[in-house]
């Protein structure tokens, strides 16, 4: 059960942000997550709490008119309380003036059981490949 609990709590990550489903996008995380976007924007990883990250996103995804987060191949390795889930994606993000920029590599989440279920505390996206400019 815990290895499906943890890839529902990786799914709802990106559910929720392309749904802008922002207060349900904060109880996925833990209150401290390091986000390393590194891959694509440079610059070094981040520290942040779940209402600075749902603040980032909702002005970085705000500028597309929809996106949409597939995540795949989930593997899940589980130590006690804690969980790494590795996923392959591929982000669709479609601008305004309905052309599209599509993002594609893996994630890899760090996880912590807590009295409310599966928290997110680390993400590492890795861009292997985009079509389209961003």
């Amino acid at each position: 059960m815990d290895r499906l609990d943890v890839i529902d709590t990786c799914t709802r990550m990106a559910w929720y942000a392309d749904q802008r489903e922002w207060a349900s996008l904060a109880g996925v995380f833990a209150d401290k997550v390091t986000l390393d976007y590194t891959s694509l924007n440079g610059g070094e990883p981040v520290t942040l709490t779940p209402a600075q990250i749902v603040d980032g996103w909702k002005t970085g995804l705000g500028v597309y008119a929809a996106t949409h987060h597939l995540l795949g191949n989930f593997l899940v390795a589980l130590d006690g309380d804690r969980a790494v889930c590795t996923a392959t994606f591929q982000a669709t993000h479609r601008k305004t003036d309905d052309t599209l920029w599509t993002l594609g590599g893996t994630y890899r989440f760090d996880l912590t059981r807590t009295g409310g279920g599966w928290r997110i505390g680390g993400v590492v996206m890795t861009a292997v490949w985009s079509d389209g400019e961003r």
